[in-house]
């Protein structure tokens, strides 16, 4: 992916380093399921340290590598194009979010996270957080390397943001209980993963794309499906306990967003699957 080094974002606010304690956090994370409610339910496994993660809560990281500096610059980057996306697709009807940057744990208005929850986005405060080691774990436990694969996890979580400031999945979903509720945080997702694809359409418009970029945004959208995950960590499928959908599910919006490039065919609430 082609993207301007030395970047840096007003919309990011960095507090890698720091931790803290408090109640869990309650936000939408595009891998929060994946670690919370399938790796943690089937298997025990805390998956904080496979982040890489050697400070403790609130210890000060060594001084920032060229590699983490070069990170951020490019997260940086991507959170600005993927804004920039949505204010030509909404016009005033977008606002830009922020994305906080952290290291082992976080406070949130939706509560306390730790880096094991995954990159997520808090309506409560319109921000995303992320603790850059996700990035290592996508590409070696999820073999889902590229830039272009982190770029489509911060296009799915600003993909949250865009629904929050729409207003239509909150109210349904307070309302739902159940397997209700369970079906709607999937099409929820769903959308997510489009919008994230119609993002895709307009930075290919502009050239940023390269050879092969769709592909690695196709296969994570296939690593991080509820049905790869669950034979993951389990060896069988409980699709009754989806909450994200499935790697077809997810590759199928993805690309759908990727190759109409509006709003309107992300509608998951209306479709059929």
């Amino acid at each position: 992916m082609k993207w301007d080094e030395g970047h840096q974002s007003a919309n990011v606010i960095d507090r890698r380093g720091g931790g803290g304690g408090g109640r869990r956090v309650a936000g939408i994370g595009i891998v929060g399921t994946i670690i919370v409610l399938l790796l943690a339910r089937f298997t025990g496994i805390d998956v904080t340290p496979l982040l890489g993660g050697g400070a403790g809560e609130g210890t000060p990281l060594p001084p920032e590598s060229d590699a983490d500096r070069k990170l951020k610059e490019f997260v940086s980057f991507v959170l600005d194009d993927v804004q920039a996306t949505w204010h030509t697709v909404l016009g005033t009807q977008y606002r830009d979010a922020k994305m906080v940057l952290f290291t082992d744990a976080v406070e949130t208005r939706c509560g306390h996270a730790d880096s094991g929850v995954g990159p997520f986005y808090c309506g409560g405060d319109q921000q995303v957080y992320i603790d850059l080691r996700f990035y290592r774990m996508l590409d070696e436990r999820f073999g889902a390397p590229g830039d272009f694969a982190q770029a489509y996890v911060i296009a799915h979580e600003i993909g949250h943001h865009v629904q929050h400031l729409q207003g239509v999945f909150g109210p349904l979903r307070e309302r739902a209980s159940g397997d209700e509720e369970r079906q709607l945080s999937i099409r929820q997702e769903l959308q997510a993963d489009c919008y994230a694809g119609v993002w895709a359409y307009h930075s290919q418009r502009k050239q940023l794309l390269e050879e092969g970029d769709l592909e690695e945004g196709l296969r994570a959208a296939a690593a991080i499906g509820d049905d790869t995950l669950q034979r993951r960590a389990t060896g069988h499928v409980e699709p009754e306990s989806w909450t994200h959908g499935s790697s077809a599910q997810r590759v199928k919006w993805f690309r759908r967003g990727f190759e109409r490039g509006q709003v309107a065919a992300c509608d998951t609430l209306a479709a059929s699957d």
